[in-house]
C-alpha cells in the first residue's frame, strides 16, 4: 500500500488545471453482525466525507450511501459486502482516487482489501485518513 496522508494533499484550488473533476472514493469497513458497529462505521465515515467536502475535495462515500439503504433491505441484519460489490465497483471506476478511513477493524475488512486492490491495479493513488483526522462531529444531527 502507498502511505499518503490526506493532510498532505492538495486542496482542489491547487489541482492543475482541468483536473476539477478528481472524485475521491472513501472506503472504510462497515460489515459487523452488530447493528451498533454497522451505525457508528456510518457516522464516522460520514463525518470523515464531510470533512474532505469542507476542504473542497469531491467525495464519493459508499457507506453514506449504502448504509440507510441496507437498514430499509436487511433491517438489524446487513445484506454483507459481497451484496454491494457491483455497486462499489460501478462507482470506483468513476473516482481517481481511494482515501481510506483507517477506524477500527478497517485492517481486517475484506472489502477495504478488494477496493484497495482495485485502485491499486489500475494505477490510481490509495490515500489514508485517520480518525483524528475528522473535524466534524460523528454524530448526525
Amino acid at each position: 500500500m502507498i502511505d499518503r496522508s490526506i493532510a498532505l494533499r492538495r486542496a482542489p484550488e491547487q489541482w492543475p488545471a482541468g483536473s476539477t473533476t478528481n472524485i475521491i472514493y472513501l472506503a472504510c469497513p462497515y460489515t459487523d453482525k452488530d447493528p451498533k458497529v454497522r451505525l457508528s462505521r456510518f457516522e464516522l465515515a460520514t463525518a470523515a466525507a464531510a470533512t474532505l467536502v469542507r476542504r473542497g475535495f469531491i467525495v464519493f462515500s459508499p457507506i453514506t450511501m449504502t448504509h440507510p439503504l441496507d437498514v430499509v433491505l436487511a433491517g438489524r441484519d446487513t445484506l454483507g459486502s459481497d451484496f454491494w460489490v457491483q455497486f462499489d465497483e460501478a462507482f470506483m471506476n468513476k473516482c481517481s482516487e481511494i482515501v481510506v478511513l483507517q477506524i477500527e477493524g478497517w485492517e481486517h475488512s475484506s472489502g477495504v482489501r478488494r477496493e484497495i486492490e482495485y485502485f491499486k491495479q489500475r494505477g490510481k493513488p490509495v490515500s489514508f485518513m485517520q480518525e483524528s483526522d475528522i473535524e466534524i462531529s460523528t454524530k448526525l444531527r
